[in-house]
């Protein structure tokens, strides 16, 4: 070993600081809110589950996790839960349109993410029957998902349409798409391709366990489509909205696929660019009041459910490595996963590097004081979002620069 080699090893193993724990997964918000709505609905019962999981041990760490230190946040709708249901990507994006819609027309709306949802499935529905099976029908989908459906379907008001019925307060979709992948799959058995026959029947799942969703809603006491409330009210262009995506197994500055399950219909909308320009581009956009919904992996030793911190523990890779090849390798192996979706509200800069603001609609973010303003928030550090987000959505604008270069 050469004697750089030798000072580069002691470097590294000198650094090695972090320390991690086993941590038993007590039952929290997901048992005790979501199955016990399920349970009173239901009246099914399910013992809870104790895990042990290998997580880092931040309890002695001085942490940036609490709101009131993130003075540089953007206008956002409170957290809200996306229950028993596998449509983060739909309630991150959905939040973000929000605030875009007040950061461009200064008004403040609740909209519904289950209206998106609905449609997404008739669209995979059409999808799975026009390919013979051969296509993925699952909760899971992508934040584009949500601007190529509004693009075709519109939008509405939360209030006008809910997805809860039956006295629920949570949503819940297992028994759903359970139904809905069973008739499908039944298709793809009997070979019976029948398009329109396949989507009534899709449709008419859907409309006994969430409702029938509206054709038209009424503001301010005039009537309009979902598509004329996006575009008179909500004034969002569902065009203006754009993919930044970092990995190197594609061609950097190129329209490329994100390769992950959920993005079902193969979209080949992401603008692939270099990690250090990647992170540039995050953090000239939130300075500039922009939120993004961004999406990657939450499943890390340092992703802390106690805390509501995310960080990157040097006993998995220490900061000065993280690179391209550090996320390449992550992602390629699969311990870089397309898990969840999350909105990004605000930034926080200490000690020479960001932290930032997470708005979360899953569970794990709901396991304090509910009455807590952390409740529904998570605290990323900018190595967690360096190395394991994989993709973030944002106006066009923010990132006019990088797009000029594809």
């Amino acid at each position: 070993m050469t004697l750089a080699a030798c000072a580069v090893s002691l470097h590294v193993a000198g650094q090695n600081k972090d320390k991690a724990v086993f941590r038993e997964s007590k039952p929290g918000f997901y048992q005790f809110s979501v199955l016990r709505d399920d349970r009173e609905v239901t009246e099914r019962t399910e013992p809870a589950k104790v895990n042990k999981n290998f997580v880092v041990d931040l309890t002695s760490v001085s942490l940036p996790n609490k709101m009131d230190l993130y003075k540089n946040q953007q206008w956002h709708n409170p957290p809200i839960s996306q229950g028993n249901t596998g449509t983060c990507w739909c309630f991150s994006t959905t939040s973000m349109l929000e605030s875009e819609a007040y950061r461009i027309n200064k008004i403040q709306v609740k909209l519904s993410e289950i209206y998106t949802v609905y449609w997404e499935y008739v669209e995979k529905a059409r999808r799975y029957v026009r390919e013979r099976g051969n296509s993925v029908f699952d909760e899971g989908s992508e934040a584009n998902a949500t601007t190529r459906i509004w693009k075709k379907y519109g939008v509405v008001p939360a209030d006008a349409y809910t997805g809860l019925l039956n006295g629920r307060k949570y949503h819940n979709h297992e028994v759903m798409v359970n139904e809905m992948k069973t008739y499908l799959g039944s298709l793809k058995t009997s070979a019976f391709w029948d398009e329109e026959a396949a989507v009534a029947t899709i449709k008419s799942i859907m409309n006994h366990y969430i409702g029938e969703p509206p054709t038209e809603v009424t503001v301010n006491g005039n009537k309009m489509t979902p598509l004329q409330y996006l575009r008179d009210v909500v004034k969002i262009n569902p065009d203006d909205y754009v993919d930044i995506l970092s990995y190197t197994q594609e061609p950097f500055y190129k329209k490329v696929e994100y390769k992950v399950p959920d993005n079902w219909w193969h979209s080949e909308e992401y603008n692939n660019v270099p990690l250090d320009v990647f992170m540039r581009a995050l953090k000239n956009a939130v300075r500039s009041g922009y939120t993004v919904s961004i999406g990657g992996d939450v499943s890390e030793p340092g992703f802390d459910r106690v805390t509501q911190c995310a960080v990157v523990p040097d006993f998995d890779i220490p900061s000065a490595f993280i690179n391209d090849d550090a996320r390449e390798f992550r992602f390629s192996n699969k311990t870089t996963t397309d898990d969840h979706g999350l909105h990004l509200v605000g930034y926080l800069e200490q000690d020479g590097k960001d932290w930032y603001l997470i708005k979360d609609s899953g569970a794990g973010s709901r396991n304090n004081d509910p009455n807590a303003k952390e409740f529904g928030y998570y605290f990323f550090s900018e190595d967690y979002v360096k190395l394991k987000m994989m993709d973030f959505m944002v106006h066009k604008d923010a990132v006019k620069e990088i797009l000029e270069k594809f």
